[in-house]
């Protein structure tokens, strides 16, 4: 197992040289970052399709035109982002002024999943530059070709004593996670979520922790039905369903169920046709282990729609279970797959209460043209962030924090979030001396009393 005690150290001494900080450096990096990704689009494009089956639409759209997006918006405001923010002073401290300066962890280390594996090791990582720490990523085995353009990219255009990718399995994790950091970002599942958190308690390293979960979806009655389905397909099926906000499960009011259904089967094979083998796009099944756990799940008398499988390819289709209960094997854990359990609700209340019961998800989507409803469930319901009459889109939004709450996760990013999550707000005040409080101190006559009336 290697030892990376040598190489935090020399990004820590690159740290403290304060190069990093200086706001023309960060602009630079990011740009760097930047021109790196747009001309090697097409070999970050082949080593997706060569890990996962990705289209070049879905590469673009969810992995480097995502990334690209981020810097842009980063280098438009990191300007304002990194001035120290004006507070106002209180009675009590009369005479002084506020300051909230921004100022860099130190190193950070990156642990990215296999699901997105640009956009989730990139995406992270233009926070960390923009508020001027250095970075080392670790990115996942599973998608070889994807770590391997990562790597290059990084290790060949940036100084590794300022951010260095290093490739390994479970074994390089574990080595790094023993070496103190000043931050730990980890995107990933909620099990090694736990580990992450053990091995950072050790040395109080803060962290960051991206995960999933169960994520509901609910279709009411008074819903836009084929808007809905169309939307459900895509933010389900995209990436066959290895996506940490992709509804997990869905409830449909038993007035519009069958209906639905129909609309959503009709929607699946518009967006990916009838038999998703022929066209050649449909994402596959990152890894053997993976696609035999999901086949598990395709239990043919709640068949609705696909189930059908390749061994070979690790493909699954699109895949639709009716009459699904909470008893139900595939019920228990995040399916993070292609495959789509349908359970039946008739009182929103009761469809609420068994939401608050489950472990808080990371997202969740509702399909309803009723403020009513809308508010009901957005004021009754904890998750991480989500959308009203749309699916995934709200994790697009550099205005909108995404992350989790509870088990799905803690501390959000995205946009100025991003730059938020690694910096330490550190607050000032900035005292006058132009004249002094005497009854501030103890020895005054009347301290107390005059101090009560400022605090109380």
């Amino acid at each position: 197992m290697e030892n990376y005690e040598e190489l935090i150290t020399r990004q820590r001494k690159f740290f403290l040289q304060g190069k990093t900080m200086d706001f023309t450096f960060r602009i630079t990096m990011l740009k760097k970052l930047q021109s790196i990704i747009r001309t090697h689009e097409q070999e970050i494009m082949s080593a997706l399709k060569a890990d996962l089956n990705k289209s070049e639409f879905d590469s673009y759209l969810t992995e480097i035109g995502f990334v690209l997006e981020e810097i842009r918006f980063t280098l438009k405001h990191l300007r304002k982002w990194v001035k120290p923010k004006k507070v106002k002073s209180t009675l009590a401290t009369f005479g002084s002024k506020g300051y909230i300066y921004s100022e860099p962890y130190g190193v950070a280390l990156i642990i990215a999943p296999w699901n997105y594996p640009f956009q989730l090791a990139v995406a992270p990582l233009i926070g960390a530059i923009a508020a001027g720490n250095c970075a080392i990523i670790k990115p996942s085995e599973l998608t070889p070709n994807t770590s391997a353009v990562l790597q290059k990219l990084m290790n060949e255009n940036f100084p590794s004593e300022y951010i260095e990718v290093v490739e390994g399995g479970i074994e390089t994790s574990t080595a790094l996670l023993k070496e103190k950091f000043d931050y730990i970002f980890f995107t990933g599942s909620v099990s090694v979520g736990k580990i992450i958190m053990e091995a950072a308690a050790k040395n109080l390293t803060p962290v960051t922790l991206e995960l999933g979960g169960k994520s509901p979806c609910i279709v009411h009655e008074d819903a836009h039905l084929k808007l809905a389905a169309k939307r459900i397909a895509w933010g389900k099926f995209v990436n066959a369903g290895q996506t940490c906000v992709a509804p997990d499960y869905l409830f449909v009011h038993k007035k519009i169920k069958n209906k639905f259904l129909q609309l959503l089967k009709e929607a699946i094979y518009e967006l990916y046709s009838e038999d998703v083998s022929v066209r050649g796009e449909f994402t596959k099944i990152v890894s053997k282990k993976h696609f035999e756990r999901l086949v598990t799940f395709l239990h043919h008398d709640k068949m609705f729609l696909g189930g059908k499988y390749d061994s070979k390819t690790f493909i699954i289709e699109p895949t639709i279970l009716h009459n699904s209960s909470f008893d139900d094997p595939i019920m228990k854990e995040e399916i993070f797959g292609p495959i789509l359990p349908v359970i039946e609700y008739e009182q929103l209340s009761k469809m609420i209460d068994i939401i608050k019961s489950k472990p808080k998800p990371l997202s969740l989507y509702l399909f309803s043209e009723s403020k009513e409803v809308q508010q009901m469930v957005l004021n009754n319901v904890s998750f991480g962030g989500g959308c009203l009459n749309d699916t995934v889109y709200h994790l697009s939004s550099p205005y909108l924090p995404f992350g989790g709450v509870g088990e799905s996760g803690m501390g959000t990013y995205h946009g100025k979030g991003s730059f938020k999550v690694f910096s330490h707000q550190k607050s000032i005040l900035s005292q006058t001396t132009l004249f002094d409080l005497p009854f501030r101190y103890s020895t005054t006559k009347n301290a107390l009393k005059k101090v009560k009336m400022f605090l109380k």
